[in-house]
């Protein structure tokens, strides 16, 4: 533990040239820190070797971000768009109307889903609840969490869809 406390600024400055901002390089730190226990203790192995499996841990979780933070920024696009979009339109009762009825089929849509999958998306996309927060509620991994709520936007997609195809 000792030598990771001692290697820590060089290992945020290492998460930092390659992410390109310092904040989340200390989050990835402080993450490999809360990993460092798979890390075979010092005493058992060189420290050569403990500090190559720190930084590999510190190269994973950057590549786990950088992955996290373009699939972030590659289906938030559209959502963006299409608030600008709303945001210009007329609000008028004639044009409520489709939007109320779009409404009701993503919630019939919804009601479909497993009550863990439709809790997580709901919690995510209209409570604003970090993924982390509701892994930690459900006992499964944000990646999970993650694989939920795309599901779940894509039956919904798919459900209007049909709807317009229909």
């Amino acid at each position: 533990m000792q030598s990771f406390i001692d290697h820590r600024v060089t290992l945020v400055n290492s998460a930092a040239n390659i992410i390109g901002c310092r904040s989340p390089a200390e989050a990835v730190v402080q993450d490999t820190f809360l990993r460092q226990e798979s890390v075979p203790p010092a005493v058992a192995v060189s420290m050569k070797t403990y500090l190559s499996c720190i930084f590999r841990i510190v190269r994973n979780l950057v590549i786990d971000h950088h992955r996290e933070q373009t699939f972030k920024q590659r289906h938030s696009g559209n959502e963006e768009e299409a608030l600008s979009a709303a945001q210009q339109e007329d609000v008028s009762p004639e044009s409520l109307q489709p939007r109320q009825e779009k409404l009701e089929r993503i919630t019939e849509a919804l009601s479909q889903l497993p009550e863990r999958t439709r809790y997580a998306f709901e919690m995510h996309r209209v409570h604003g609840k970090q993924q982390k927060e509701i892994a930690r509620e459900l006992g499964v991994s944000p990646t999970q969490v993650n694989v939920m709520i795309r599901d779940a936007l894509v039956h919904c997609r798919k459900a209007l869809e049909a709807e317009h195809n229909a």
